[in-house]
């Protein structure tokens, strides 16, 4: 028996008795064990066994169980949001669409026709999105933008795994910039949270030849789609779906990494330890941003469809709002005031609208916006840049807060991104404290962030919701957890080897082949060898029971560190959007963790197969089983042993997750009684497709959407709940348009990028425009012209130097093109970058800084990441620039922002005259409005002359050949050099190339000369 002393065998230094595998597998049942269980339990089914599963685990990632709330009332729910779920499960028509899972299936990641699928293997059919005209019906409408929506999110991930299927084995740099590959994954926790049943795994980044940076990296975001292929099959036949839930940062941050994943399904799950995988990401899409407004469109046709007539039938004349055809009369003394004539206290607004007042701060075309938003059922407001369209939406919603009556809805607010948001309810906050914010983290500390809904709820009375969802979920969820933990106790760190009483219950041995392994333990005592602590199974193999080391290995040691992400926050607030601090913390799991082992295994037999090994297994008593070969036998039960409790986990897993969603619809339940106490709600648009269930069940009327030009017409279709009566969209289709994950999708014959907006004007629906621009000096303005022609005017304030001071070093020139034929290159993840130009604008950058001019006055925009990180590198290596924070950012992500001076570097400049995002007229037209004061452009003139006509208007306003406004007069601002003007001397310095800036401190080349603290003349060129 010295054999069974071998320390080896007590590495984990637990109890190896038999007892710990005990029945796990209860035919799906989640009852409460019987008296037979109880007894034959042992260390199992015990009094501690909660905190049997809390104790002596590697997990670091544990939460304290939050405190009993201490409930000062009770509030019967109400059952809106009941009958929403139960409305989305019932069947419909066999539309192949609205049958579709929540997450996309592993046929489609492969694509794999399904078995009811008419098409080829391949192809996958899209409808044409619609610029103008009307849809054959709703089911023609909501259909194809389900579609081609779903094939955004889906089609980058199933290309990226098409590559690997055609090269397996290369490296990720092989296949381009967007593709994740981690090999050598593993499972090794199950976390069981209220967001479902969590699978943790380590991973190994040795396909990419780096390190990461994981705080800075768009790598594995929560809410990213991945996709997992046995090592040994690579996508040949088999993958399964999963979603990032988590990633905390001191998990990746080990080596080798681990990150937790919630499976797309049920049946799907894995928990065999020692199953190697393959996992995939694409990381140019993030389907999280899809997900729930796929769901709000199959939800569509279950319901009545508000505005049908507009979106579907292209009507293009718009009726008021049915509330203000039954009370036209309304209160306008909170925005205007009262004149001799009369106050504004009982205005009918249909039919006698008032007059401008001379006290009113609206222009004529805010007045007449206004009037369109406050009495057509869809209103429709374009806004050009600096134009004031935010405040028209504000004025709007002061007026609709202030004819409020009790008992009213709340009013639902919209953006397209979170800045946005919060800077519309910064100001719904100077005049309506009760508002909530929802999802989402706002980065508004001083005043939204307090007004969020996890905050109010956390100063809120606390109450107790009877008659909800939330409870009894709650205990459903306990009792199924109860029961998967039981099947995962085989498998749990630490334990001992299977048992034949586990092996017995699954059917594996026999009631006599059981007997002969407690049969060879009576052997062994009565040969004198002591077999305390030891089962019949382990006395049974003896030597041929080896531990099993769980798969931590690091791997990529001496790796060099990925570049950062340096657009890493707008993933961060897509991130925080799916999952904010509303659903606790979208960085932490919390919830029971199960670490899982195979724990032992049996040494290799060389030369038994499986039949072989089932042979063996034919005897009964198993003591006639060479030695030899038990390793074999034993590995054999192992596999059959796992495969029977995945079986049953599935089961018992798929009701879990059914449960986690009736949970969370009880939280809702609860989160309903606050809202209803608000006048105003706000979210993003992608927010109110995920919160849907909730913002439809408070029976909103009138939901306004800022920057309603630059959404997808999906999302702005989802807020079409079922009491809507009156939809605002504002906003500017000739700026930022909608993004897509696919470019193919974009533009023609898709056309997935064409906004409601948009496709509304186009069907010549009654809209307004905003004129009066207050943002640019009409040097700036003039530039748009080619865009706007004369839709623009501008305010006086713009032409006053007081209110727009020139800027310092410059003189007279507020705005000037630098052009040069610098040829740009291409960056590691082919974004293109011109390093010449980059080191123009750094170096003109510290030149306006030594001029008095502070860091946060000044952006550099550009159409390329490239050059985004060439520009921001350079300057925080520049010697007087280095410590401070700058604005450094993509075009893309600048809608809606402006600044006193702003530095535009266009990157392109090659032979062939492709000049990519610089074609494309809403870019430009951002890129040109965001100014105040100062507007510098850097890049090859000529280029853009022969290949854009849209820049062709511009360079011919800015060299002086057209003259859109006679009182500026021919004033030339192109040139290949940049003119400065020393604010000392007033001498002017011309900058051709960066070399130039050396004899440059901010002045000219005249010597300083004034007189030190020594006594002599600074022998400094002229400086500031």
């Amino acid at each position: 028996m010295s054999d069974l002393r071998d320390p080896k065998l007590h590495a984990t230094g637990q109890s190896r008795s038999a007892s710990r595998a005990w029945d796990p597998w209860r035919d799906g049942s989640t009852s409460a064990p019987t008296a037979f269980e109880n007894q034959h339990a042992g260390h199992v089914m015990n009094a501690d066994l909660p905190e049997r599963f809390q104790i002596n685990r590697p997990y670091r990632f544990r939460q304290q169980a939050a405190p009993q709330d201490d409930y000062s009332q009770a509030v019967r729910c109400g059952t809106e949001i009941r009958q929403y779920l139960e409305e989305s499960n019932q069947p419909v028509s066999s539309d192949s669409w609205l049958a579709r899972p929540e997450l996309p299936t592993s046929a489609e990641i492969l694509d794999i026709p399904e078995p009811d699928d008419n098409s080829l293997e391949g192809d996958v059919v899209l409808e044409i999105n619609k610029t103008s005209g009307r849809w054959r019906s709703k089911v023609a409408y909501l259909s194809a933008h389900y579609d081609l929506l779903r094939e955004d999110a889906v089609k980058p991930l199933r290309d990226a795994v098409g590559r690997m299927r055609v090269k397996p084995f290369a490296k990720e740099e092989e296949y381009g910039s967007s593709i994740g590959i981690y090999e050598n994954v593993h499972i090794t926790a199950l976390t069981f949270s209220t967001r479902g049943i969590a699978v943790r795994v380590v991973f190994s980044l040795a396909r990419s030849g780096k390190r990461v940076h994981w705080e800075q990296s768009k790598r594995l975001i929560t809410g990213s789609l991945v996709v997992l292929t046995p090592a040994d099959d690579l996508f040949k036949t088999k993958c399964i779906v999963a979603v990032v839930a988590a990633r905390p940062l001191v998990g990746l941050e080990q080596n080798p990494p681990e990150i937790d994943l919630f499976f797309a399904r049920a049946e799907d799950l894995e928990i065999d330890p020692a199953k190697e995988w393959i996992m995939v990401e694409d990381r140019t899409a993030y389907y999280e941003a899809h997900r729930h407004t796929l769901l709000a469109l199959q939800k569509l046709m279950r319901e009545p469809f508000p505005l049908k007539e507009h979106l579907v039938d292209a009507e293009s004349s718009v009726e008021p709002p049915a509330y203000v055809q039954m009370k036209p009369k309304t209160d306008l003394s909170c925005i205007f005031e009262a004149t001799s004539t009369g106050t504004f206290e009982n205005v009918d607004i249909l039919n006698a609208w008032p007059d401008k007042p001379e006290s009113s701060e609206l222009d004529n075309t805010q007045l007449s916006a206004l009037q369109r938003i406050m009495t057509k059922r869809l209103a429709v407001v374009q806004g050009p840049p600096g134009t004031g369209k935010t405040y028209v939406s504000i004025v709007a919603l002061k007026a609709f807060l202030h004819n409020m009556a009790p008992g009213d809805p709340p009013i639902i607010i919209t953006s397209q991104t979170n800045h946005a948001l919060d800077q519309l309810l910064r100001q719904v906050a100077e005049f309506e404290p009760d508002f909530i914010r929802l999802g989402g983290r706002s980065k508004d500390q001083d005043v939204v962030k307090k007004r969020t809904l996890f905050e109010v709820r956390q100063m809120s009375q606390k109450f107790r919701v009877f008659g909800g969802l939330r409870e009894p979920a709650r205990k459903q969820m306990q009792m199924l957890e109860k029961a998967m933990r039981i099947l995962l106790t085989p498998l749990e760190l630490g334990n001992s080897a299977l048992g034949h009483v586990l092996l017995k219950k699954l059917k594996l041995l026999t009631e006599e082949q059981c007997k002969s392994l407690e049969r060879s333990r009576e052997d062994w005592i009565q040969h004198g060898q002591d077999t305390t602590g030891f089962s019949p199974m382990e006395v049974w193999m003896g030597q041929a029971l080896i531990p099993v080391q769980r798969y931590v290995q690091p791997e990529d040691f001496g790796f060099e560190y990925e570049e950062l992400d340096l657009e890493f926050e707008q993933l961060k607030e897509m991130e925080a959007e799916n999952f904010a601090k509303d659903d606790e913390d979208f960085e932490t799991l919390r919830g029971t963790v199960v670490n899982i082992a195979d724990n032992y295994t049996g040494k290799k037999t060389a030369g038994l197969d499986e039949q072989q090994v089932e042979r063996l297994l034919e005897n009964q008593d198993l003591r006639k089983i060479p030695p030899r070969s038990r390793g074999a036998v034993y590995s054999y039960l192992q596999e059959q042993a796992k495969k029977a409790l995945l079986t049953a986990f599935r089961v018992e897993a798929k009701k879990f997750n059914d449960a986690t969603v009736r949970h969370k619809a009880g939280g809702w339940e609860r989160d309903q009684l606050i809202l209803r106490q608000q006048k105003v709600i706000g979210m993003t648009t992608t927010g109110f497709s995920k919160y849907r269930a909730l913002v439809a069940s408070l029976r909103p009327k009138i939901v306004l959407i800022e920057e309603a030009a630059e959404t997808l017409e999906a999302p702005v279709i989802a807020t079409c709940v079922p009491t809507l009566e009156h939809l605002i969209l504002v906003g500017d289709h000739q700026q930022l348009r909608p993004h897509c994950h696919v470019r193919d999708l974009e533009g023609p014959p898709y056309n997935l990028n064409m906004s409601l907006f948009e496709r509304m004007i186009n069907n010549e629906i009654e809209f307004n425009s905003l004129r009066r621009q207050r943002r640019m000096i009409p040097e700036i303005r003039r530039i748009l012209k080619p865009i706007y022609g004369d839709l623009i005017t501008d305010h006086p304030a713009m032409k006053d130097p007081c209110v727009r001071p020139p800027v310092p070093g410059m003189g007279s020139i507020s705005s000037y093109f630098f052009t040069h034929e610098w040829p740009e290159t291409r960056d590691q993840y082919m974004s293109s970058c011109n390093l010449g130009e980059a080191e123009m604008i750094v170096n003109f950058f510290d030149y306006l800084v030594l001029n008095g001019v502070s860091y946060g006055q000044i952006t550099v925009l550009t159409f390329y990441n490239g050059q985004r990180k060439a520009i921001l590198r350079g300057l925080r290596d520049h010697p007087n620039l280095k410590g401070h924070i700058f604005k450094v950012v993509t075009v893309d992500s600048y809608q809606g922002e402006e600044n006193d001076i702003v530095l535009l570097s266009l990157v392109r400049s090659n032979d062939a005259g492709k000049v990519g995002f610089l074609n494309v007229d809403n870019r430009v037209c951002v890129a040109l409005s965001r100014a105040k004061r100062g507007f510098y452009i850097f890049g090859n003139g000529e280029l853009l002359v022969n290949a854009s006509k849209t820049w062709v208007s511009v360079i011919e306003i800015m060299a002086g050949k057209k003259k859109p406004f006679p009182a500026l007069g021919p004033k030339r601002r192109l040139g290949f050099h940049l003119p400065l003007e020393c604010t000392q001397h007033g001498r002017k310095t011309f900058i051709r190339e960066p070399n130039d800036w050396a004899n440059i401190n901010g002045g000219c080349e005249a010597k300083c000369k004034t007189t030190l603290e020594c006594g002599h003349a600074c022998p400094l060129n002229c400086h500031p």
